[in-house]
């Protein structure tokens, strides 16, 4: 293993998801929450939403992303997106955008690091 990743949290090292996650955007002005796309692919520094309107990169914006059990609870951060990817019928991949979580409080990384470390146990028994 590379030294210089050996203390980084293990949900620093992205996890693909057996389920997506939902994922809502929150809208500030009125609080409302829409859906906004699904995640396969997340860390305790940011995700892989898979939308069919993915944000210019450097847009800003609230997110909430439920979190199922053992965690039960909803993170909600501020997020912004740092690269996007367009629909093309001839491409292999999904449409969406990386985000980068701007403000995640050290109790939301630490149960999204406890989640996602539980998912990467799971898949190693299976």
């Amino acid at each position: 293993m590379n030294e210089e990743h050996q203390d980084q949290p293990i949900a620093d090292k992205r996890a693909r998801l057996r389920a997506p996650l939902m994922i809502k955007k929150i809208r500030l002005d009125d609080g409302e929450k829409v859906f906004f796309g699904y995640s396969s692919n997340i860390s305790c520094s940011g995700l892989f939403i898979s939308t069919i309107d993915p944000a210019l990169p450097g847009s800003r914006f609230h997110i909430e992303i439920p979190l199922p059990p053992p965690i039960s609870r909803d993170i909600r951060c501020q997020c912004e997106a740092i690269w996007k990817r367009s629909y093309s019928p001839k491409s292999p991949h999904e449409p969406g955008m990386g985000l980068n979580f701007i403000d995640l409080s050290e109790d939301d990384r630490k149960d999204l690091d406890a989640w996602i470390t539980t998912l990467q146990e799971d898949a190693a028994d299976a």
